[in-house]
C-alpha cells in the first residue's frame, strides 16, 4: 500500500464515491438527528480544513473529520456528546476563542478494505494535525461498533468488558486502545433523535403497533415509541476517549 493523507477538499472528489463511503454502515436514523442538522452546515463550512482522506495510490480509501473546541482537560467539562461538539466548537469560534482540543467527530473506512489498519493510520492523521496546530487534547466521542448487539446493557457496563488479554471487548475502542487512548467517561446522550412512528417505521422497517421500548437493528440502545404523542425517542450513547 502507497497510503497518503490529505485534506478532502484538497481536489475535486466523486460526488458519489465520497457519499457512499461517509454513509456506509450507518443506520439511517442517524441521518435525522434534528439537532445536528442544525449545526451541521455551518460546521463543515468553517472547519472544512479538519476533514482528511487517505489515498491509496490516489484512491479515497478512508474519511474523517473534526472540529476544534475549548476544553479544560477535565471529565466534567467534556462535551454532551457528538451534538454538543458541534456546539461547543461554534461557540467557541463566535467567541474568537483559540481552540486547544481537536475532537474527532467520524473516522470511516471503505468496507472492503476494513482490517487493513486503515482507521488506526487516520486517527493518527489527526494527531499529528492537532500536533501542528499546537491543540494539547484530542478527544472522540465514539460509537462503539458491536454495542449495538447489546441494546439493553448500559453503556457504562458495555466499556467495561475486556477480553481475556486485557484489551477492550468493542473492536472501535480496541483501535483507539492500541493507539494508546484512554476512556475517560461515556456519554449516554451522545445524540437524541426524534421523528413520528411513521418515519421511524420508515428508518428502521420496523412496525411499532404499541407505545413502549423497542429494540432497533444498529441501534445501541432501544428505541421509546408514544403511540399517543405519534413520536419516537431514540438516545444514542457513545463512549468519550482521549487519545495521548
Amino acid at each position: 500500500m502507497a497510503i497518503t493523507v490529505e485534506p478532502l477538499h484538497a481536489r475535486p472528489r466523486p460526488r458519489e464515491q465520497m457519499t457512499r463511503l461517509l454513509t456506509d454502515g450507518w443506520p439511517e436514523f442517524i441521518f435525522h438527528d434534528q439537532a445536528t442538522g442544525r449545526y451541521l452546515g455551518q460546521v463543515r463550512e468553517l472547519f472544512g480544513d479538519l476533514e482528511l482522506v487517505l489515498l491509496d495510490d490516489g484512491e479515497v480509501v478512508a474519511a474523517g473529520w473534526a472540529v476544534p473546541l475549548r476544553w479544560n482537560g477535565q471529565v466534567e467539562d467534556l462535551p454532551a456528546g457528538y451534538t454538543d461538539c458541534l456546539v461547543r466548537a461554534l461557540a467557541a469560534y463566535d467567541a474568537g476563542d483559540f481552540p486547544d482540543t481537536l475532537a474527532v467527530l467520524a473516522a470511516q473506512v471503505r468496507f472492503e478494505r476494513r482490517g487493513d489498519g486503515l482507521a488506526g493510520m487516520l486517527l493518527t492523521a489527526f494527531r499529528q494535525l492537532a500536533e501542528e496546530a499546537g491543540w494539547e487534547y484530542v478527544i472522540c466521542p465514539v460509537r462503539p461498533t458491536h454495542k449495538a448487539r447489546y441494546p439493553l446493557t448500559p453503556i457504562g457496563r458495555y466499556v467495561e468488558w475486556t477480553r481475556p488479554d486485557g484489551a477492550p471487548l468493542d473492536p472501535w475502542i480496541r483501535t483507539h486502545w492500541r493507539l494508546g487512548a484512554r476512556v475517560l467517561a461515556t456519554a449516554p446522550r451522545s445524540q437524541v433523535i426524534t421523528g413520528t412512528v411513521a418515519e421511524w417505521q420508515t428508518w428502521t422497517g420496523l412496525a411499532f403497533p404499541d407505545s413502549g421500548d423497542y429494540v432497533i437493528p444498529d441501534g445501541l440502545s432501544t428505541l421509546h415509541i408514544d403511540r399517543e404523542a405519534d413520536q419516537g425517542v431514540y438516545v444514542e450513547p457513545n463512549v468519550w476517549l482521549q487519545h495521548r
